[in-house]
Formats: C-alpha cells, structure tokens, sequence
C-alpha cells in the first residue's frame, strides 16, 4: 500500500505550481480528482502534442481523474461541495480572491468540512500588498533577486533554464500539506495552507543571505562558479568543460596531489584556505585551466573519480536522461497513454524502501472520469444528460 492511499485531493488548480504538487501527491498514492473548468487545463493548450493530446498536460498530471465542473453555476458548486465533504485536500491557485467569488474558498469549504487541509498557491500569498495581483515564474525570479545573481557580471540579467519557482512552490505545497496532515492526525483540525510563488525560493539563498545579513553584501551573478567555494565550478578541458566541485580543503588537497601533480599550489598564499580561493578566483581558474585543456574531458573526470574529487559532465538533457546512472535509478519511466499511446516521463526522486511512488494511471483524458465519479455520488444518468444541456458538466 503506497503511503497517502487513504488520502483524497481535489485539484481545481492548473498549469504548472498546482498539478504538480497533486501529482506528487498522487505518485505517493493519494486519490486525486482533477476538477476542470469548460475546456480543460489551460496546459492542455500547451503543444508539444502527439495525435492532438498535450505532452504539456501529460507530463505533470499522472495518477489523477477528471471530472468537468462548472464552478460558476450553483448546480456545479453543489457537486463539488458533495465532494469536498469526503476530501481530505483542496489544491487550488487562483489569483487571490477568485476562489471567495466562486464561493470555493477556504472559509466556505470549512463550514461543510472543518477538517479540510486547503492550500492555495497564488502569485504573491492570500496577504500583503500585492495579494491582489497575478503572479509567474518568471516576475518571481525577477523580483526576489534571482535572475540578479544569474548570468554573468555585467550581462543581462538571466532567467534559470526550468521555471525553478512554479515547481518550488509546488513542493512547498507538498511538505506543507503533509505538515498540516499530520497535525489533523494529532488534533484532528485541519487549516489553510498559504502558499506564495514569488516567496517559496527565498529561503533557499542560505550563503547570500549569510552574506547580506553579516557584511550587508548584496550577491551578484557569479556565472559558472560558486559563492562560496573554490575551485567550485565549471572548468575548460580540451573538448569542453567539466564541473569540479572541491568544495572542502580535502577535496582541494586530493585535486593538488592526485589529480594534477601540483602539489605546490596548497603552499600559494593565494589559494591555502577556501576563503582565499575564493577571494582569488580568477588566478586559481587561470592556473587550473592552463593545466586542464592539456587533456580531454573523460580522461580528467577519470583522473577525479579514481581521486575522490567530486567532478561531473555538463550534459545537455538529452545527455541526462541517457545516463545510465539515471537509467538504473529509475529517473525515466515509461506509461500508456490512451491517445499518446507508449510515453516516456520522469520518474521519482523519492525512493521509499517500503512504499515507492507508482504511476498508477496516466494523465487523464479531459473529463473522462466525469461519469464514474457523478455515479459515486448517487447522481444518475439522466441527471448527467440534464447537467451537460445545461454546460454544468462536460
């Protein structure tokens, strides 16, 4: 049994920061229902496609059904309070406000269910002066300084290559949610869970706040190398680059003796201690990479793995997924799709020696469980046919 089985989510949220976090619900077992307004998941819209079905969509809403409701008509509403009374979560990110219009709001879901964990993932929170806006993966990593200490020193600011906010929020949603879980479990009250994109990444700048809150120091990009420590970072071979992470005195130590044959750069006063490597980075790559070019990459990363010293390829995703590292780990698996047919996903970066995440079913066709789950609520054929005359369901 995998360990949220007894776990039910409704999912009225779309895109990206939402269905993520009830897909990684739903991979830990939970019975999720993916409630879709007229039309579908926006990221249905999002090509590419294989025979007319989004691998957008696909990609991030395995284990789940769906079920089309109308949550603008009182017949719609009705139908989804039925289900909220036997949820456990809602997951819902629209902008601020637009749930209390819909009347599917914590406050009215709590009057029907007073134990329901419901977590609302929106651009800027439920407070705050810019509660009311919209809010994207791209305005947060601009606006929480991200895209600041992204790129090179005096180029244009860089976004990241993934829409690294939309996802963190997700998986803040997740701890989240089993947080307020467990404590329904201890005292049986459930809560709202305040989930806000453009703040879930700040507590990740660990070393730069280190800086600006000691030194007032305001971090800036720093390109292919690390904040903190050095040599951390991507070093030119003679086919390429590599990354080297010495990121301690030993690892500094094993690359000086083992790896390069210069043991004489531990005695440079430029480069004894971390902090001074640091403080001199620019000298230490110069000398490094006088001595790297003169061999190719695999034989460099090679000369690091027999020495301990931590060292990677720098893969273009291709590249990664193909790793037979990735392969055996299970990070590429594979599911049947009804339209798609045989799809490749990403597999779980959990790996639970007693319950591992499944891929029970994949991404659900747009309403395609409206049926099954309107006949687990009692609601008959001919109220069904009733129902979609009049648009409350598809």
């Amino acid at each position: 049994m995998l360990p949220l089985t007894k776990i039910k989510v409704l999912d009225i949220s779309q895109i990206m920061a939402g269905p993520y976090c009830t897909m990684v619900l739903g991979d830990l077992g939970a019975d999720v229902i993916k409630v879709e307004k007229n039309g579908g998941d926006d990221s249905r819209q999002m090509g590419p496609y294989v025979n007319d079905e989004s691998t957008c969509f696909a990609q991030i809403n395995r284990n789940k059904k769906s079920i089309s409701l109308n949550l603008k008509e009182d017949e719609g509403r009705e139908i989804f309070y039925r289900l909220a009374e036997e949820a456990d979560v809602i997951v819902e990110n629209y902008r601020t406000g637009v749930a209390k219009k819909l009347k599917v709001d914590y406050q009215s879901i709590k009057a029907i269910n007073p134990g329901i964990i419901y977590c609302s993932i929106s651009g800027y929170g439920q407070t705050g002066p810019y509660s009311h806006k919209g809010g994207f993966d791209l305005v947060a990593q601009g606006m929480t300084g991200l895209m600041s200490m992204t790129g090179e020193p005096g180029r244009r600011p860089l976004k990241t290559g993934i829409a690294v906010y939309d996802i963190g929020a997700g998986i803040t949603a997740v701890y989240s949610i089993l947080a307020a879980y467990i404590h329904k479990m201890n005292t049986g009250e459930g809560q709202h869970v305040d989930i806000a994109i453009a703040e879930c990444g700040l507590p990740w700048f660990m070393w730069e706040a280190a800086a600006y809150f000691a030194e007032g120091t305001v971090p800036e990009p720093t390109g292919w190398r690390h904040r903190v420590s050095a040599p951390y970072q991507a070093i030119k071979t003679q086919d390429g680059y590599i990354m080297l992470g010495c990121a301690n005195q030993r690892t500094w130590e094993r690359l000086c003796h083992e790896v390069i044959q210069r043991p004489d750069l531990l005695e440079d006063p430029r480069f004894i201690t971390n902090h001074l490597r640091g403080q001199n980075v620019e000298e230490l790559e110069g000398v490094l990479e006088e001595i790297f070019v003169q061999d190719v990459r695999d034989s460099w990363l090679s000369k690091c793995d027999h020495a301990g010293v931590p060292a990677g390829p720098i893969n273009n995703f291709a590249q990664a997924l193909d790793d037979p590292h990735y392969q055996a780990r299970g990070m590429v698996q594979e599911m049947d799709h009804p339209i798609i047919g045989k799809m490749k996903t990403i597999g779980f970066a959990s790996k639970l020696s007693e319950t591992p995440p499944e891929i029970r079913r994949p991404a659900p066709l747009y309403a395609q469980h409206t049926d099954e789950i309107m006949a687990e609520l009692g609601i008959d054929e001919s109220r069904c046919d009733e129902l979609r005359r009049k648009g409350v369901i598809k």
